[in-house]
């Protein structure tokens, strides 16, 4: 393991309110590794930044009577907000419209150039004369040429993953009438000279998806097309060249680059010299599967055009979508929810272990289910690993005062336990360093299950032979939950840390620490009490009923 680590997640778009199909793909996962790193003792940050600019934006600013400036504030403040409120820890959050990023874009652009890599050309762009304007990327929708499905922007088939060439069957998507073609120039990036330097960077890279690169280096072989990356609004990052001033950078060439701007940024104001650190880390990209095109190929195409100046990506983890209640996430239908609505009726810990014990490693989609939810929490979180510690501690505090007794000599079944307790922490690290954080939480619960099942075989209660030794295993098994279960569940985990009585913070401690006995005989408890609440029925019969209504 690199003892550097620099971790991203696709950025959020500043058009609105984070909902759990953002969280459960990209920034959960991005947060649980990042968590893991640092307890690894890597030198780890997470770093990310609010998607500032677009169409969608100058007309949302617009029809709210602000700035685009100050439209993307209010929302990059909000879904910082969400996401603390979530336990997303990032150790820095910007935003593409910084001036850093700005002048990173205009950079990285100068240096494509003067490789060669860009070149201007007269182009035939789709004009809405009703509404006045050229009409760039989501302002288009049609069918996609390649795989033929229909309502598709024109800048990505979320279908079939692809960026067409050309969309079929246009129309506006701001009034629906079809549009005409205009003449306007714009810059292309040579994506097509790239195929070979692709090809071999997705051959030598051991650590991507094997599905995910085996479909990219189809796309390769079947021809890459140059790359518009120029449009005809006044909201964006200007082009830096005299005869452009009317054009701004198209949203996929410039938000890709905040992850290494705002890298950049956190790093040299922290003393560290950002580039040499990015060159020397190991690189996470954490997408969803609907941006693999931009982060497989735009992405590496534009650092090898600056002679791999910042260092190519090590890990592109790319997860499926979330349904809900086996549909579609629709906002315009109210078929979604909200992050803070979600936050207001239960605690953070519970949708983090839900979204991710249903997160596979894959591009297969998840799904939300409220029922499955309710089963999870309060047979899994709740019925397994909150009662085993609630049972462990409050045992040990009613019979032993709270003092962890003397061991004395240890049976076939405290020899199990004890081997679990060492082996944990090796089990799961190679789980979690292979991004199979689902496995790796169901690892933690059947640690737990064990011990349950351990502690009733034991019969502490009756005080036979052996009571010590079950006390002193199960106390520190539940040591190793508190340490093992805070990338997943940072408030839980805290909350076991102070009921053993231990000192400092969980998030201190080291990975390696989960297979150490680090409470000892004699040691007194902290206050026991439980640590999970029910999942009432009735509840989540009202939050289904909120599914579809514009009552909320």
């Amino acid at each position: 393991m690199n003892n550097k680590a620099i971790i991203t997640s696709a950025l959020p778009y500043a058009n609105g309110e984070i909902h759990l199909g953002h969280v459960a793909s990209t920034y959960l996962p991005a947060d649980v590794t990042t968590r893991f790193l640092k307890l690894n003792g890597v030198e780890a940050y997470y770093v990310c930044a609010s998607d500032d600019f677009g169409t969608p934006i100058l007309i949302q600013s617009e029809k709210e009577g602000k700035t685009p400036a100050e439209y993307v504030a209010h929302w990059n403040k909000r879904d910082y907000d969400d996401f603390s409120a979530f336990n997303i820890q990032f150790d820095y959050f910007y935003k593409t419209s910084s001036p850093e990023n700005i002048a990173f874009v205009q950079d990285v652009f100068k240096k494509l150039n003067d490789a060669g890599h860009i070149y201007e050309q007269e182009i035939i762009q789709f004009y809405c004369n009703n509404d006045k304007k050229f009409l760039p990327d989501r302002y288009v929708k049609g069918t996609c040429p390649h795989c033929k499905a229909e309502d598709q922007y024109s800048d990505l088939c979320e279908s079939c993953g692809r960026v067409p060439e050309e969309i079929a069957d246009p129309k506006c998507s701001l009034c629906g009438q079809v549009p005409t073609k205009e003449k306007t120039k714009h810059y292309f990036f040579k994506l097509k000279n790239f195929g070979d330097s692709l090809t071999k960077w997705l051959e030598e890279n051991t650590h991507l998806q094997k599905d995910v690169k085996k479909y990219v280096q189809n796309w390769i072989k079947s021809g890459l097309i140059d790359w518009d990356i120029t449009r005809d609004i006044t909201w964006g990052v200007p082009v830096p060249l005299d005869d452009a001033k009317d054009k701004v950078f198209y949203g996929w060439f410039d938000n890709h680059l905040a992850y290494i701007s705002t890298a950049l940024k956190f790093l040299n104001d922290k003393g560290i010299d950002g580039k040499e650190f990015w060159n020397s880390a190991d690189i996470y990209h954490f997408i969803g599967k609907d941006i693999v095109y931009h982060h497989y190929l735009f992405l590496p195409a534009m650092r090898l055009g600056i002679n791999s100046e910042y260092k190519l990506p090590d890990y592109i983890p790319t997860r499926g979508h979330l349904t809900l209640q086996g549909k579609k996430i629709s906002k315009s239908r109210n078929w979604y929810i909200g992050l803070k609505d979600f936050l207001e009726f239960y605690p953070a810990d519970y949708l983090r272990y839900y979204l991710v014990s249903i997160n596979p490693y894959s591009q297969d989609d998840l799904n939300f289910d409220w029922d499955d939810f309710t089963t999870r929490i309060n047979s899994e979180l709740i019925g397994n690993l909150g009662n085993f510690v609630n049972r462990a501690l409050g045992f040990t505090k009613k019979a032993f005062d709270g003092k962890v007794p003397k061991i004395e000599s240890f049976d076939e079944k405290d020899s199990e336990a004890e081997e679990k307790i060492k082996n944990l922490a090796s089990e799961l690290g190679s789980l979690l360093e292979q991004n199979h954080l689902d496995r790796a939480l169901k690892k933690i619960m059947e640690f737990s299950s064990f011990f349950n099942t351990y502690f009733q075989h034991k019969e502490p209660w009756t005080k036979g032979p052996g009571t010590a030794n079950c006390v002193y295993l199960s106390v520190n098994a539940a040591r190793s939950i508190s340490i093992a279960i805070f990338p997943f569940l940072p408030e839980s985990a805290q909350k076991i840390w102070t009921q053993l009585g231990l000192c400092g913070n969980v998030k201190d401690s080291s990975w390696s620490g989960i297979s150490e006995f680090g409470v000892p005989a004699g040691h007194t408890l902290g206050v026991a009490s439980p640590l999970f609440v029910k999942v009432e029925e009735s509840d989540i019969e009202q939050h289904k009923k909120q599914l579809g209504s514009f009552e909320k």
